[in-house]
Parts: C-alpha cells; sequence; structure tokens
C-alpha cells in the first residue's frame, strides 16, 4: 500500500553502522532504522543467537513457558528497578499496553471517565489509541473520531500539570511522557521536569509512564533516560532496539501497576516468542559486555560537540541539541529533501523529522572515525543548503 515513500537506493548488506548498496557503494548509517539497529548491522553474536535459535524453536504459544522470555523479563526488571513485563511486538503495542494499564488503574480506582495526561510534541504510535495520545495533526488526520480520554499539556511545563490537576481533579489517573520527544524534533525534557511529574504523580495517585521506545536501551548514554534524574516510573514501554532489528516490545510496570494485569486481560500471539527473546537477550549481553551505554555517552557528547562547533554560526541552523547518541539540527526552514541529498551527495543515512529537524540516531557501535565523518558530511549538506 502507499505508505511509504522510498528513495530509489536498495541496501544489500551492513557491517556495524556502515551499510552497501546494490552497486557496492559505501554509506554511514547514522539513523540505524530509527533507532532500531544498536548494535549496528550483522553483528557477529546477534547473527549468531538468530541463526541458533531458528535452528531449534522459533514460536510456541504463550500457553507454555518460555525460558527466553522468563530470562529477558529478569533481566530487563532487574535493570529498570521495575518488577514485571508484558512482551508484544512494537512500541505501538507496548503503548497500547501502558494505556490498557491506565485504564484499569481508573477502574480500580472508580474513575468512569478517566483522563491520562499527554504532551504536546509526543508521539506513542499509529494504532487509534496511541495516535490519539499522539500531538501530530499529520498522523491523526482521517482517522476520527479519536479514542476519548486524553488532555494534553504543553511539554515540559509542570505548572500546566498542576493546573490540569486544580482544574479535572480524580479524573486524571496516569500520564504518558517522552523523556526525549524524538519525532518531533529530539526535544529534551528540560532539568527537573521528570522529577517533578514523578513527585506530582506520587502524590496524587497517577501512574507515571514513560515511553522509552526511542530513548531506552542506552540510546541517551544511560539504560534508560528517565535515569539521568534519577526517576523511577511506574510503568515503561520498550521497543526498537531491544532485540536488534528483530520486532519486539515490552512494557514493564512496577509497584501495584505490575498487579493489573491478570490470566486474560490482555495478550499477544507473537509476543514474547523465543526467536525475538532470545535476540533481545543478545542485545543486553553485548551491551553489558562491550560497555555500550557509557560509550553511548561519551561517542554522544563527542558528536553533539563537533556538530555544535562545526555549524555555529550556520545561517540555516536554529539549535543543535540531543543527549547521547540521540541528536537533532533544527533548520530555518522545512528540509525533507536533505534525506536524498545525504544519501547522494555524501553517502549518508539519516532523516528529517518534524519537517524541519535533522535527526541522528547511529548504532551505539559507531566509530570515533564515524563520528568525525558523521560531523563533516552534516557540516556539508548543511552549507549546501543555499546552493542545492
Amino acid at each position: 500500500m502507499d505508505t511509504y515513500a522510498p528513495s530509489d537506493v536498495e541496501f544489500v548488506a551492513g557491517r556495524g553502522a556502515t551499510l552497501w548498496d546494490a552497486q557496492g557503494r559505501e554509506y554511514l548509517d547514522a539513523i540505524a532504522g530509527v533507532g532500531v539497529s544498536l548494535l549496528g548491522h550483522a553483528h557477529p553474536a546477534l547473527v549468531a543467537a538468530i541463526a541458533d535459535q531458528a535452528g531449534r524453536l522459533l514460536h510456541v504459544s504463550n500457553l507454555c513457558h518460555s525460558p527466553w522470555a522468563q530470562q529477558l523479563a529478569e533481566r530487563l526488571t532487574a535493570l529498570s528497578g521495575l518488577q514485571r513485563a508484558f512482551f508484544c511486538n512494537s512500541g505501538a503495542e507496548a503503548n497500547e499496553a501502558a494505556l490498557k494499564l491506565a485504564r484499569l488503574h481508573a477502574q480500580r480506582r472508580g474513575v468512569a471517565q478517566p483522563l491520562v495526561l499527554v504532551m504536546d510534541g509526543g508521539f506513542h504510535g499509529r494504532t487509534l489509541a496511541t495516535l490519539s495520545a499522539s500531538a501530530s495533526p499529520a498522523v491523526r488526520a482521517g482517522f476520527g473520531p479519536h479514542v476519548e480520554g486524553f488532555l494534553r499539556l504543553p511539554f515540559g511545563d509542570l505548572a500546566a500539570v498542576a493546573a490540569a490537576q486544580a482544574a479535572h481533579g480524580d479524573r486524571i489517573v496516569a500520564l504518558l511522557v517522552e523523556p526525549v520527544q524524538g519525532e518531533s524534533g529530539v526535544n529534551v525534557a528540560p532539568p527537573g521536569y521528570l522529577r517533578g511529574l514523578r513527585a506530582l504523580c506520587s502524590q496524587h495517585g497517577w501512574l507515571m509512564m514513560l515511553d522509552e521506545v526511542q530513548t531506552g536501551l542506552g540510546r541517551t548514554g544511560r539504560w534508560f533516560a528517565g535515569q539521568h534524574e534519577g526517576v523511577l516510573p511506574d510503568v515503561m514501554t520498550l521497543a526498537k532496539g531491544l532485540a536488534g532489528g528483530v520486532p519486539i516490545g515490552a512494557c514493564l510496570a512496577g509497584g501495584a501497576a505490575a498487579e493489573l494485569f491478570t490470566p486474560g486481560s490482555h495478550g499477544s500471539t507473537f509476543g514474547g516468542n523465543p526467536l525475538a527473546c532470545r535476540a533481545a537477550c543478545t542485545v543486553l549481553d553485548v551491551m553489558q559486555r562491550d560497555d555500550l551505554v557509557a560509550r553511548a555517552a561519551q561517542r554522544g557528547q563527542a558528536l553533539l560537540a563537533g556538530l555544535q562547533a562545526a555549524l555555529a554560526g550556520a545561517p540555516r541552523v536554529r539549535a543543535v541539541r540531543g543527549l547521547g547518541l540521540m541528536i537533532g539540527i533544527e533548520l530555518d526552514r522545512p528540509a525533507r529533501e536533505l534525506q536524498l541529498r545525504a544519501l547522494q551527495q555524501h553517502r549518508l543515512l539519516l532523516n528529517v523529522t518534524h519537517g524541519t529537524v535533522i535527526r541522528l540516531l547511529p548504532p551505539l557501535v559507531i566509530e570515533a572515525a564515524q563520528v568525525r565523518a558523521l560531523v563533516s558530511a552534516v557540516a556539508a549538506l548543511v552549507e549546501g543548503m543555499d546552493g542545492a
């Protein structure tokens, strides 16, 4: 169906942060499948684990115990500080699970018309509920009537959250927020914002739900972006890079939220299958063995500093911002065409989001020399805007 507008470039192989097209030309991958390929392409450990598991067992139903799902759940809960995990296949499904937990939480509290607070600029998926929770008019257009029960507030504004509580009182049962808004331009939560949200949630009995689909698993230089402020949510959603390219999503929950689902109240046919869960365990193995979280912090700081220096004074650049290996370069005009120019002129794979923001999400295994090459290529791309 006509849902995408891909370029004509056809990639046939990859290794680390490098891709090759059908003509054998080499490219630098600075988007990693939109944040998916944390270990880059064709990582030997991940390839071996997938191949071995495919020769053993791809899928059994959730009617049976799954050792790989059990191991993955134990490891994610240990890393996050939460207690339980539900596995699905995507970030949208993980956020759907979180929203269903919010509805069950409302039912437990006797709230007949619950509200979940969401933020301007937020993006949580393309199912009917998650697009209703998202802010983008382009995502929502044509799919009304939208799911009710969401109250949208300015991102980063704690006073607005307090005002919503004063106005709507006991109807509010949860909030859903991205620590860094990826789709709307890599908008980093201001200092103290997540801590303030945590305090308000604790005070009023709301579920604090962090959408870490894009920010989780080391992307920002911590295992989870909420950890930059020492925040422990009630619910956290993960997907994208969790299995390095094999589809998987996870909804983690702690405290009372961990007990809301009961047998039969939610499910997923493919969720938690042995292949996806073994792949995810292998990703965690490599990340811990190679200290990729710290590496993401170091490489991300080098990338951000390099771009800020290279683009200082550039007339088309409004801001260069980011956290870890999640960088946004905001331009003063729509720049969708830069994606194709980057491919054709600089052999560079990136994307432009929110119309005006170059988004960089390179693999966590990107090398220092590749970081320097990325800075040079992006600077040349931006400098060439007026001459294009």
